[in-house]
């Protein structure tokens, strides 16, 4: 079990970043090659962490010394890159959301199946220890079947520096493809049943930021389940009110810096200015260390989640699962790990040492992606989108 996985990386972007606390801490990884399309960057990697930095993603998956690759390059080139580690033998952990179409994602887990590696999807909400914890406790029958989930969360999202792509639907840009696949992973994990349509609404409010900003879906599960999942990236009511203003990645929050996001944001004149503020957020020489972790950090959160069963409602929060019964109200504590983010190498470790069956498996990444594409397209369409890939 003490047997680190030999894990290189492709991408060293933001989404990096907030997994290199956990990359750097826990026993059952070792980072050994990363590659980036930024030279600096592959060679601060190999200068920290006493790695080697490649100069393509073909060099780094066909590296003899690494047995698994996480891919955190833009959404559109995650086929490419997980074909490309598939066929050199490489187990994959990608980030999501999986891909931007469902014959990407059918591609990539056929790669997987014949190449014989195990393909996990990550990190998403879904694998954060109080949504486990609230899973655990509806799958005992103690509370009865969840029958309605509601799911809120608002953010400044939208206004943090972007790439252009990142502004551009069709090239996977706004909430739905990056926001909403945390979303939907919490709730289907919850609902523990098959979704079956989509209705949704989306967002376009401000035309400088050209991309959907905020969502409304109505899910409807099998056995009579349904759930509400409502999200807003435009930085003003911010949900980590309703968390103790504990913030997404568990850390503290300090509700006077209101607007901080858009006041950054004011300082860039054009898109290379912005740009390079993204760049700032990435890792790499310009970058700053504070992604590296930090104390007192409590769970990761994605807003507000009450699954309403039969006999409580439960909500999972930073600290762990309220728990609202007939007759009384408590929480139930869930240990915060001592690496940030442990799921996600638990998971993908128990799947390459132990050869055991991944719930973050290809299969579930394509259900979740399938119910993204679906809010987008019941949003244009105006009508209700039935679903044919979910587990």
């Amino acid at each position: 079990m003490s047997d680190p996985i030999r894990l290189g990386i492709i991408g060293l972007g933001r989404a990096f970043t907030l997994m290199l606390p956990t990359f750097a801490a826990h026993p059952l990884v070792r980072l050994t090659a990363a590659y980036d399309p930024r030279p600096d960057a592959s060679a601060r990697f190999a200068e920290d962490f006493d790695a080697v930095g490649h100069d393509s993603a073909e060099a780094l998956c066909a590296d003899p010394a690494i047995e698994a690759v996480y891919v955190a390059s833009p959404h559109q080139f995650h086929v490419e890159h997980v074909k490309l580690a598939a066929r050199h033998g490489k187990h994959v952990l990608v980030e999501k959301p999986m891909a931007l179409s469902v014959s990407d994602c059918l591609t990539m887990i056929e790669a997987a199946r014949q190449y014989n590696i195990r393909l996990l999807v990550g990190h998403s909400h879904s694998y954060n220890g109080p949504y486990l914890r609230a899973r655990a406790m509806i799958a005992s029958g103690a509370y009865g079947d969840v029958r309605m989930i509601n799911a809120l969360n608002f953010t400044d999202f939208l206004y943090r520096p972007r790439r252009s792509e990142e502004l551009d639907t069709r090239q996977g840009g706004g909430v739905v493809f990056s926001q909403a696949a945390h979303q939907v992973d919490v709730v289907r994990l919850l609902a523990g049943r098959p979704a079956i349509e989509v209705r949704a609404f989306t967002g376009r409010w401000d035309p400088r930021r050209p991309t959907e900003g905020a969502y409304n879906a109505q899910i409807q599960f099998a056995d009579d389940t349904f759930a509400a999942l409502t999200y807003s990236g435009y930085g003003r009511f911010d949900t980590d009110e309703f968390n103790g203003w504990i913030g997404e990645l568990g850390q503290k929050r300090d509700p006077k810096l209101y607007g901080a996001a858009r006041a950054l944001l004011s300082q860039s004149k054009s898109q290379e200015d912005e740009t390079r503020l993204k760049d700032r957020r990435a890792y790499g020489p310009a970058a700053s260390d504070a992604f590296r972790g930090g104390k007192d950090l409590m769970h990761n959160h994605f807003g507000l989640i009450v699954a309403s069963c039969e006999r409580a409602d439960l909500r999972p929060t930073p600290e762990g699962v309220f728990v609202y019964g007939d007759t009384e109200r408590r929480l139930e504590k869930v240990p915060v790990p001592g690496v940030p983010r442990a799921e996600v190498v638990d998971e993908f470790h128990a799947a390459v040492r132990s050869n055991k069956t991944p719930l973050h498996s290809g299969e579930w990444g394509l259900a979740t992606l399938e119910i993204c594409l679906a809010i987008l397209r019941s949003a244009e369409a105006g009508t209700t989108i039935k679903l044919e890939y979910q587990i």
